[in-house]
């Protein structure tokens, strides 16, 4: 048994929502310099250029990289043998939420209620909280300020099985197509495929905390995740919605077991910022 005191997952949701919010990952940066360099449109290369220039303002200066510093999405993954001890815990994220907004001055952006009386908390809390419980003594705590212009383009489909791969890839490029230049392109696509309604959306949504180099386990799905990157970037979007051939920094696919009469199928988009972090206590 392990005990971990909640002012400590507290401190560090704020820790990481303060360096999240500040400058895009050197892995984002380093596709994203690659790309302005083999891009053949000069209005791609510029756009690319000022999003590279306007990360280097933001990491210089310690401010955030753009005005919509999000809705601060959280997951945990606990080990069973953790014994939690203090406060809640879903009060000590939101508290590390509160003081990472507050203290460095990030835009809030939540409302109460969604639809009747859309008054701001004022502390952008409360989070989105994804618990799961896994064996060990550790806790693994990934945040990601998830910002609207690219969130309000995401979907979701229940598809039939016989809709099949074709189906499956006709949806998930529609989407994008449909989304255009909003979600801030190039951006990052993530899909959950299986499940149900809400799992399928939960893996679209996590598959946007996987590494920039990392691919699906199965090759099936990973070969889907390099056919689509590929065919994503023939819509000629571009940078900024300018035309171009970096529409898409990377696609990434979850997978679940499904109902024999059910292929859900969600995608989750995320801007050029591609923003999350992650630690271990």
């Amino acid at each position: 048994m392990r005990i971990i005191d909640t002012s400590e997952i507290k401190n560090r949701v704020k820790e990481l929502l303060t360096t999240a919010n500040y400058a895009i990952g050197e892995d984002v940066m380093k596709v994203l310099q690659q790309a302005r360099q083999s891009e053949s449109k000069p209005i791609a290369k510029y756009v690319l250029g000022q999003i590279i220039e306007n990360n280097h303002i933001a990491l210089d200066e310690q401010v955030p990289m753009c005005q919509d510093t999000g809705m601060a999405v959280v997951f945990i993954r606990m080990g069973q043998s953790i014994f939690l001890q203090g406060m809640p815990l879903e009060e000590a994220v939101n508290q590390g939420v509160r003081e990472a907004y507050e203290e460095n001055f990030y835009r809030k952006s939540v409302v109460m209620d969604p639809l009747f009386n859309r008054i701001n908390t004022n502390d952008n809390t409360p989070a989105i909280i994804h618990l799961s419980i896994t064996s060990g003594d550790k806790m693994e705590i990934i945040v990601a300020p998830k910002g609207f212009g690219s969130e309000n383009m995401s979907a979701i489909a229940m598809l039939k099985p016989a809709d099949g791969l074709e189906g499956v890839k006709s949806f998930i490029l529609e989407t994008v197509k449909k989304a255009g230049p909003n979600p801030c392109p190039p951006i990052v696509v993530g899909v959950g495929i299986g499940g149900t309604f809400e799992k399928a959306a939960l893996m679209s949504k996590e598959a946007l905390t996987r590494d920039l180099n990392q691919v699906s386990s199965k090759k099936e799905y990973a070969q889907l995740e390099k056919e689509l990157h590929q065919e994503i970037n023939q819509l000629n979007i571009g940078p900024g919605g300018f035309g171009g051939k970096t529409t898409c920094i990377k696609v990434s696919i979850e997978y679940y077991p499904t109902h024999i009469a059910g292929l859900p199928v969600a995608v989750n988009i995320c801007c050029h910022a591609y923003r999350h972090r992650k630690t271990v206590i």
